[in-house]
């Protein structure tokens, strides 16, 4: 029998999944390899992090689109995938314009000019 799935698990998962697809989305969207090992120590940092915080800031956070943006940028940080291609990377956020990313991947893209 399984045990069902408290509120703040949910979130976490859902949290994981969106940061994983937004990593996803990064890497192709700039015709990038994403760095695996990386990515996946990005995903644990970000599951790290959130779930030491009190179940109301996790739940804050999940529907906070600012704090969650925060959170991944944290954990892109902290797993060192802002180190990784970062002279392509680099030079391409010189030319904005040219990414064909949303704005909000700028939270990740700030880290390669830094």
């Amino acid at each position: 029998m399984t045990q069902p799935i408290s509120p703040s698990s949910n979130q976490l998962h859902e949290l994981r999944e969106e940061f994983r697809a937004h990593l996803e989305t990064f890497y192709a969207q700039l015709k990038l390899a994403p760095p695996y090992e990386s990515v996946e120590k990005a995903i644990r940092a970000l599951t790290t992090a959130v779930h030491a915080l009190p179940k109301e800031e996790q739940t804050r956070i999940a529907s906070d689109s600012a704090a969650k943006w925060q959170q991944f940028r944290t954990a892109f940080e902290t797993s060192g995938l802002s180190k990784k291609h970062r002279g392509i990377i680099a030079g391409l956020a010189r030319n904005r314009s040219a990414i064909a990313l949303p704005a909000e991947y700028d939270h990740f893209l700030q880290l390669f000019s830094a």
